[in-house]
């Protein structure tokens, strides 16, 4: 099922033992159209602190449509590396990341996941995570902020259609399948949608 990420924005994030806080951004991979991380503000509870969720860590819907489920505890969550909002994802905090929860990383294998279609945690290899090592970029120059990117205007071969309003995704693989484009006076302001 499709899901507009705008209709996420502001989502409350409940942790195994406890909400800890909101949906803020989303972080997705302009090279291959897939959700990386949920920028998550954690209000009071980790006071001055933003924390990144990547897919594999969220759980099923629960049907509060509001509220989206998170497979960690706080705890686990508290501990987790800390990043700079105002700078860049760079590989080695990805590594460092990927380490801590024990999860595959996206960009080993050739698939979306890396070596699969969707966000499931399988152990690495001890080898595995050795070879993480020599991912040593300094920035993943390929990560986006879907907020950054929205009022992005959008250019057909003979000018302008309008700006992005949304993205829609799939909930299971979390890929941006279409973007929501506001089109122009053009099409009477009606949204359209473009494959990515």
């Amino acid at each position: 099922m499709l899901q507009n990420l705008k209709d996420l924005y502001g989502s409350k994030l409940a942790a195994t033992d406890g909400d800890i806080g909101h949906v803020k951004d989303f972080y997705f991979d302009d090279q291959t159209w897939v959700i990386r991380y949920l920028v998550v503000d954690t209000g009071s509870w980790l006071s001055g602190r933003q924390v990144l969720l990547s897919p594999h860590a969220m759980g099923k819907p629960t049907g509060d449509e509001k509220t989206l489920p998170v497979k960690l505890s706080k705890e686990r969550i508290e501990h987790s590396p800390s990043i700079e909002s105002h700078k860049p994802v760079s590989r080695q905090y990805e590594i460092e990341y990927y380490r801590y929860y024990g999860w595959p990383a996206y960009w080993e294998g050739g698939a979306m996941w890396g070596f699969g279609g969707y966000p499931v945690v399988l152990p690495p290899s001890r080898d595995e995570l050795d070879q993480l090592q020599k991912f040593r970029h300094r920035d993943d120059k390929h990560l986006q902020s879907s907020h950054a990117v929205t009022g992005y205007e959008i250019q057909a071969t003979d000018g302008p259609i309008g700006s992005v309003s949304g993205f829609m995704v799939d909930e299971k693989s979390w890929a941006i399948t279409e973007l929501v484009v506001e089109a122009g006076h053009w099409y009477a302001g009606k949204e359209i949608l473009l494959s990515t």
